[in-house]
């Protein structure tokens, strides 16, 4: 952790949006002057979704929600970042305080209800990065998180919009229907509105690819017939998972009483084997990425085992500091290693062979 010793107690003394504020403001800021990441191990280079990326490790969807740390953080030596979620039109989300952590667990739970400055406005910031990492000559994967409005009257209707605005920039695009601080929202998950949902997404969206982001509370039945659907609907992916509305992980603990999604470590167990169920119904046929309390090599190597080809994180980087991705790139390609894989995708599902 190094130097976020110190910085943590001064961070945790501030409310949580505050401390993320100010962190995305130093991103912002320092991004234009932190030196060119460090060349990634080659161990750790695979192909997903049809894109080369440098290392499987991403920065998860609600950390920028508004695309404007991109540069910031792929720097960092992210392999991939996901922006979002964003919704057609920016919404403030639920009151505040909106967002708590829970450090004996290692935990957050938030409430925030996709708060946005809307995609017209990320549309153009993603526009501006793209543009900016073509003339350097840069790689730079990332993907967009799409929502529907609180209020809408046509929530199906806010996906197709989204996936028709970002479709000619993200390199692939989430279908979020499963937070659970949108009232109704994860509604949406059952598989008739689910399926309309990704018909309608991959119609104005033909070539791009397209993930649907689920949630670890769903039944594992639900679960599967949401991914053997994906398979029959041309959808690319899933993202194992959402976080979760269960409290059983964080029993008796001091604010685990607030409504919202509970993130962190206490999410692992649960969305590590929601991930290895849908690789033994998918073997392949879908990319899928593991997102759920890690925090070490140790954490994400379990689910590329357990079957994820990428991994994401949130949480851990708030407990661990932005040093936790050179930590993770590094005894990631050790543990690759010591086991005789030669890259991430001979890991993928080992644990079912």
């Amino acid at each position: 952790m190094g130097i976020y010793t110190i910085l943590r107690p001064l961070l945790f003394r501030l409310p949580p949006e505050t401390a993320h504020d100010l962190t995305l403001k130093a991103l912002a800021m320092t991004g234009r002057v932190i030196p060119a990441r460090t060349p990634d191990d080659h161990i750790l280079a695979c192909t997903v979704l049809g894109k080369k990326f440098p290392n499987p490790i991403g920065l998860a969807a609600g950390f920028d929600k508004n695309g404007e740390i991109m540069g910031g953080v792929l720097k960092l030596g992210f392999g991939f970042t996901e922006i979002g979620t964003l919704t057609p039109l920016p919404q403030p989300g639920n009151s505040r305080p909106r967002v708590f952590r829970l450090p004996g667990h290692e935990a957050v739970i938030n409430r925030l209800g996709f708060n946005n400055l809307g995609q017209v406005a990320a549309y153009h910031r993603l526009s501006l990065f793209r543009a900016g990492a073509t003339r350097r000559g840069e790689s730079a994967i990332v993907g967009v998180n799409i929502g529907a409005n609180k209020n809408s009257d046509d929530r199906i209707a806010d996906y197709e919009k989204g996936a028709a605005r970002f479709a000619p920039l993200a390199d692939y695009l989430t279908v979020n229907i499963s937070s659970p601080n949108t009232p109704g929202l994860r509604d949406l998950q059952a598989l008739p509105q689910v399926t309309k949902i990704v018909t309608r997404v991959r119609k104005v969206a033909p070539d791009t690819p397209i993930l649907v982001k689920i949630a670890p509370d769903l039944d594992m039945d639900d679960a599967l017939a949401v991914a053997q659907m994906a398979i029959e609907k041309d959808v690319d992916g899933l993202i194992v998972s959402n976080t979760t509305i269960d409290r059983q992980g964080i029993a008796g603990a001091h604010g685990g009483e607030e409504e919202g999604g509970l993130s962190g470590q206490p999410l692992f167990d649960a969305s590590t084997a929601m991930l290895s169920e849908i690789y033994g119904l998918t073997r392949g046929r879908l990319a899928l990425v593991g997102v759920g309390g890690i925090a070490s090599p140790e954490q994400a190597y379990s689910k590329i085992c357990a079957g994820a080809d990428l991994v994401q994180l949130y949480t851990g980087l708030i407990y661990e500091g932005p040093w936790i991705i050179g930590h993770l790139r590094r005894g990631l390609a050790e543990l690759l290693r010591r086991d005789g894989f030669e890259n991430v995708a001979e890991a993928t599902g080992s644990d079912h062979r």
